[in-house]
């Protein structure tokens, strides 16, 4: 099965299959990794409001030489800007110094104060319907959005009410954590997939893995090459390794077309143990609709 190099989004649009997550990614070293990793090839870079990084990856975007239009940008809509969508898209846009973003995510389904508090008297589908309102006003500023962390029956109900489909949903992805549920559904809908935390977390098991190094071997690469090469062999889906270490921003670039036969011994990882990384509960806002969390 031949992993993909892009895919094509409900826009229309072709969104780069690799990219580099910046989550965890300092100020002071994510603009040198973001000019590192555009300056060898990856076209798509990944950053939020909530890892306070945006102005460095803005300037590493910049460092780079590479033409903005060649590179697909995503960041995303803060918890605690969910009252404040107009003005949380201004400040991202000029914080990353861009006259657009690629796509833009609402970043959890769970409003939150700006004193870090679940916002229990606003409805995250109303922030939705503001992001509607603001991408249908400014398709200039804004070429897609998106949603991040939803589960089955969240995106169910966004499904029922929304007027502009969303083009991704950015969920944990890797062998102890495949969501097909939410695969499953994404793709009934021509939603994309991107998966974060492809490696399983910072100092991951994953790399120990019997049968993740058993596939290493057969191919003559890393651990790290086979878990990031395993989504980008599952169609529809997008992979955001992170890393601040050019050395391994450049192996993690190295993607093989995986056998069927390999994504099925990897899919049964989870089977003997089930990672689920990031949590919700930090919101306030429960297990937002994850079966393993209930």
């Amino acid at each position: 099965m031949p992993a993909s190099k892009s895919v094509k989004l409900n826009t229309g649009a072709e969104m780069p299959t690799l990219g580099l997550g910046t989550w965890k990614s300092q100020p002071g070293a994510v603009e040198k990794a973001v000019a590192h990793a555009l300056k060898i090839g990856y076209r798509h870079i990944d950053t939020a409001t909530a890892y306070a990084n945006e102005k460095e990856v803005g300037l590493g975007i910049k460092e780079s030489g590479v033409p903005r239009e060649q590179i697909f940008l995503t960041t995303k809509l803060a918890n605690t800007d969910q009252r404040d969508v107009d003005g949380a898209l201004e400040r991202s846009l000029k914080a990353l110094d861009t006259p657009y973003l690629d796509l833009w995510l609402m970043h959890w389904p769970c409003p939150m104060t700006k004193d870090g508090k679940a916002d229990k008297s606003r409805d995250w589908l109303d922030t939705w319907k503001d992001m509607e309102r603001v991408y249908k006003a400014h398709p200039d500023k804004v070429k897609a959005i998106g949603v991040s962390n939803f589960s089955v029956p969240y995106l169910r109900r966004l499904l029922e009410h929304a007027s502009v489909a969303p083009a991704v949903n950015q969920i944990e992805l890797h062998p102890a954590c495949m969501q097909e549920d939410i695969v499953a559904e994404c793709r009934k809908h021509g939603i994309v997939l991107t998966a974060y935390s492809p490696l399983g977390s910072d100092s991951s098991p994953l790399l120990k893995n019997d049968t993740v190094k058993r596939i290493a071997n057969k191919y003559g690469v890393e651990p790290a090459n086979i878990l990031i090469s395993l989504q980008a062999n599952r169609p529809n889906v997008t992979v955001i390794p992170k890393s601040v270490t050019p050395a391994r921003i450049e192996q993690n670039a190295k993607i093989v077309d995986l056998t069927e036969q390999d994504i099925k011994e990897l899919a049964l990882i989870e089977k003997e143990n089930h990672i689920r990384v990031c949590m919700p509960y930090w919101t306030g806002w429960g297990n937002i609709g994850f079966p393993d969390l209930k």
